[in-house]
């Protein structure tokens, strides 16, 4: 026989009973928000609600580029979840089951471009993707060409259909059938499928506004440019990299070698993007030594962080690592797997695993205007996301310097800088960090306080 539900004894609470009750409650509100938890949606409702800061002019919300549910409308195509930042390896060979161990290891889930003797399949079963340039059941969206714009050039001209150092390329010779090339190669792949082009120097330096944007907005779905900055012997030139920064001089090493440039190139292709932030764009970077001319450099491990993190700073949505070594003293097709790859791969793994741990971070609205930085040279873009602000910030200078941020609303009270083991406390809406120098990158995590009205979840 089940006993009755035992009764418990009523509490009736007088007035000052409440008013401790709900003491209580907005301690404990407090408590949770200095210890760096914001509720979902940044307020909570009813009695002990945290005070939303008003929304000052200027700050607004920018969604990603391509939206959140781009990769969704092809097929086959990358993951749609705001989990997925493609991070991939660019003309590796996929023999065995090991081969995508060791790259998953390395924190990368894509391949793009792959040899022909590489498997696919494989590929697929083991949980990564593939962008093949040709046609194969487990592909997840295909590459359509790969510097076109340098080894076809600008135009509608008949294309023979020889590739790079195989021949006359266009008719009539010397003439541009890039865009030939382009239609050509797409026609042979699925019409739903997702495509992927990389350009070159012909798109960031060479061609004219119009044929550079009718390259990048017509023929792929995800776009891309390779500029090395860090090592390519000629990119500092006066018709290349001094074009663009030095009104037609060559620029120093000092000028030119910097991470800072790898979002330049980002934001020359965002920029010839139309409608303007409609497709996803992505960003090469280097891993090796990837020239063979004797002035030719290496690029060391911070050198790749910072590039990496100045890509996404200016809006990549993806990163592709250049894997070979074609100069130096250690030349490789496969630097993330082999030795000549040591010393670099550590830092290129613990860049991967950071960005994938922030992806839905990465994945989720910019907030313009929020934050400002004074005292020296940083790039930075504000994320919002779960009921906080990231802050990412790189800088652009070489030397030491000290970086006051300063942020519009919200009044969070730490900010924590994210696999440094360290916050920094935030007095007045305003804090203040060091950056070493040009390959120095820090990310915060705003915690406290409120997101000003945005409702973030």
């Amino acid at each position: 026989m089940k006993k009755p539900p035992m009764k418990l004894p009523m509490i009736r609470m007088n007035n000052s009973t409440r008013a401790l009750r709900m003491r209580l409650i907005q301690l404990a509100l407090v408590a949770l928000v200095v210890g760096g938890f914001t509720p979902p949606g940044g307020a909570l409702s009813g009695p002990g609600a945290i005070v939303q800061d008003p929304l000052p002019d200027g700050v607004t919300l920018q969604q990603v580029d391509g939206g959140p549910d781009f990769y969704g409308r092809f097929s086959p195509t990358l993951p749609g979840s705001n989990t997925f930042f493609p991070l991939g390896v660019w003309f590796e060979s996929v023999l065995t089951s090991a081969d995508v161990d060791q790259d998953r290891s390395a924190g990368l889930n894509m391949y793009v471009q792959l040899t022909e003797d590489s498997d696919p399949g494989l590929i697929r079963a083991q949980g990564l993707h593939a962008l093949p340039s040709s046609t194969s059941p487990a592909a997840s969206g295909y590459l359509l060409s790969d510097e076109v714009d340098m080894w076809a050039g600008a135009g509608s001209n008949i294309w023979t259909g020889h590739g790079q150092g195989e021949g006359e390329i266009c008719t009539p010779p010397g003439s541009g059938c890039g865009f030939t090339v382009q239609e050509a190669l797409s026609a042979k792949l699925p019409s739903r499928a997702l495509k992927y082009a990389n350009y070159g120097k012909g798109v960031t330096f060479q061609i004219k506004n119009p044929e550079a944007a009718r390259f990048v907005n017509t023929y792929q779905d995800v776009v891309s440019a390779d500029n090395y900055w860090f090592t390519d012997p000629y990119i500092c030139s006066w018709v290349e990299g001094g074009a663009v920064f030095a009104a037609g001089r060559d620029l120093t090493d000092a000028e030119c070698r910097t991470a800072a440039h790898y979002g330049w190139t980002v934001d020359r292709v965002r920029s010839l993007v139309q409608p303007q932030g409609s497709k996803p764009v992505w960003a090469f970077v280097e891993v090796g030594h990837p020239f063979s001319e004797q002035d030719s450099l290496t690029i060391t491990a911070p050198q790749i962080r910072a590039a990496v993190w100045s890509s996404i700073i200016h809006g990549a949505r993806g990163i592709v690592y250049f894997n070979h070594n074609f100069g130096g003293p250690c030349v490789s097709q496969h630097v993330l797997r082999e030795d000549c790859g040591a010393a670099v791969r550590p830092t290129v793994t613990a860049v991967n695993q950071q960005i994938t741990g922030l992806a839905p971070v990465l994945n989720s609205p910019s907030v313009r205007g929020l934050v400002t930085a004074s005292g020296g040279g940083v790039d930075l873009s504000v994320k919002a996301h779960d009921g906080h602000f990231y802050v990412l910030a790189a800088s652009t200078s070489a030397g030491r310097q000290q970086i006051s941020f300063s942020v519009a609303c919200g009044s969070p009270l730490t900010a924590q800088v994210l696999d440094e083991n360290r916050a920094i406390p935030i007095s007045a809406n305003s804090f203040t960090d060091t950056f070493e120098d040009s390959n120095s990158v820090h990310i915060y995590q705003l915690n406290g306080g409120n997101t000003c009205g945005l409702g973030l979840e």
